[in-house]
């Protein structure tokens, strides 16, 4: 019988990950590249899901990033991370990022990215994962709607092999 890890509440691995952007995060314009939003969103996803998991965990995909609003030089970069769902050794997380103007205190949501991790054991193979203590009703309604795109998702990949 495989060996199920303790559940854990969603605010157990929730972080909020903050970056003011430089010059060398933008382009020519003085917008950020989208691509310095992405990292930064792996990142705190990859906390996210070591902290769930405590072990090694490896991107799987990024489901969906949307970019609402530019960001730019100077502004704080505000990503709250958090774990939307998990499998059996998979889990979703998602990703609000916002943008503050440090001089006038302005927030702006900027961005919103989805992203599936899956936890590994030491030689490398898939790994169980904490199932989720779902502690809130918005806890429950994000875990369903991301236990549906899970679905989806296998189905996709059932259907790009045949």
């Amino acid at each position: 019988m495989a060996f199920i890890p303790e559940g854990k509440p969603v605010s157990a691995s929730s972080i909020v990950l903050t970056q003011v952007m430089l010059p060398e995060d933008t382009n020519s314009a003085g917008n950020v590249h989208g691509g310095t939003i992405m990292k930064l969103a792996d990142n705190a996803a990859f906390v996210v899901a070591s902290r769930h998991c405590r072990t090694n965990v490896v991107t799987a995909s990024v489901d969906r990033i949307d970019f609402l609003a530019p960001v730019y030089i100077g502004d704080l970069l505000i990503l709250h991370a958090r774990l939307n769902w998990t499998g059996h050794a998979s889990m979703e997380i998602g990703i609000k990022i916002d943008s503050e103007d440090l001089f006038s205190g302005k927030v702006r949501h900027v961005a919103t990215a989805l992203l599936t991790f899956v936890s590994l054991d030491e030689k490398g193979r898939p790994k169980p994962v904490p199932p989720l203590i779902l502690e809130t009703e918005e806890d429950r309604r994000i875990f369903q709607e991301a236990a549906e795109r899970a679905r989806i998702r296998k189905e996709t990949r059932k259907r790009g092999k045949s």
